[in-house]
């Protein structure tokens, strides 16, 4: 699967922002999704999943109740709608693709998107 992710940039606090990741050469219903970000100088952490299907979702709880994943099957897309962010929200932002049915740990995703940055300013 090739990931493709944009939608970032800079936004004050408060805002909102949705990202995309488009994905190809495979198909994209067989595979568990998710959403990672990465400040600098700290690991990759998850941020929201999304199952097989979009029945189940997953979500950090630094980031529940403003940002919403979803999927689209028909386009091979998935989203992540961010809302009131904060200065803590700052980092790459990666989208991944598991074979699980639903996964929230880094290594259970074999596939991963270029990441796309989001800055929230305060």
């Amino acid at each position: 699967v090739q990931l493709q992710a944009s939608g970032g940039g800079l936004v004050q606090a408060g805002g909102s922002l949705r990202l995309s990741c488009a994905a190809s050469g495979r198909t994209f219903s067989n595979y568990g999704m998710g959403w990672f970000r990465q400040a600098p100088g700290k690991e990759r952490e998850f941020v929201t999943a999304i199952s097989r299907g979009g029945l189940t979702t997953f979500y950090a709880n630094s980031v529940k109740g403003r940002f919403t994943i979803s999927r689209n099957d028909a386009t091979n897309t998935v989203y992540l709608q961010m809302n009131t962010l904060k200065p803590e929200d700052t980092a790459v932002y990666y989208c991944g693709a598991t074979p699980s049915f639903v996964a929230r740990s880094v290594t259970d995703y074999d596939y991963w998107g270029q990441g796309t940055q989001v800055t929230v300013s305060s």
